[in-house]
């Protein structure tokens, strides 16, 4: 005996023998849900309004990030971390975060010769 499949609408949990998966576009992707007739007509006239929506307006696209000014020099051999260990170690005062100043860092080649900045 065939066992009877009763779909339920995925909107109003609703039981119907007009429920069926139902895909629609969408932001160039595809999606599916179950819906009886009623919310598949509400849906087709959302899409539909958005679409218009759409049409109309423009695309706001994001601030691409700043590129710093002056990038922070490169110690050959050497992390920030291996100078800011150093710096507490000489007894000079360094923030635990952020951009080594240029005091700190032309100290730390004064004390490293081999770290020579890379350009």
């Amino acid at each position: 005996m065939a066992e009877k499949v009763v779909l339920i609408d995925d909107l109003d949990l609703s039981e119907g023998t007009d429920v069926v998966r139902r895909e629609f576009p969408l932001l160039e992707r595809t999606f599916a849900i179950d819906l009886s007739d009623d919310n598949h007509r509400r849906l087709s006239e959302a899409l539909t309004f958005i679409g218009t929506v759409v049409e109309r307006s423009r695309e706001v696209k994001r601030a691409a990030r700043p590129r710093k000014a002056d990038p922070e020099p490169r110690l050959r051999g050497y992390t920030n971390t291996d100078v800011r260990e150093w710096a507490r170690a000489a007894g000079l005062e360094i923030s635990a975060r952020g951009k080594l100043t240029e005091e700190i860092i032309g100290k730390f080649i004064e004390a490293h010769p081999d770290a020579t900045s890379e350009e």
